[in-house]
């Protein structure tokens, strides 16, 4: 079950959601509700040596200010 990144249009927040199927519609935006969200190109999940395996995870998504 494969996580994606989405950016919202609307206030250009970035987000994670889990997508369990294809079928799904796509998210809305966790800060103003907005519908209208592109998926990212990410990067592959991967942990680099050194850092503590608790040290990251799903945290509530910190959004950029709308510019107007």
């Amino acid at each position: 079950m494969p996580i994606h990144e989405y950016q919202c249009k609307k206030c250009s927040c970035e987000f994670e959601y889990l997508k369990l199927s294809s079928m799904d519609p796509l998210p809305r935006c966790p800060s103003c509700c907005s519908a209208d969200v592109k998926r990212l190109i990410s990067a592959g999940s991967f942990r680099p040596e050194g850092i503590p395996s608790g040290s990251g995870g799903f945290n509530l998504p910190k959004c950029k200010p709308s510019g107007g």
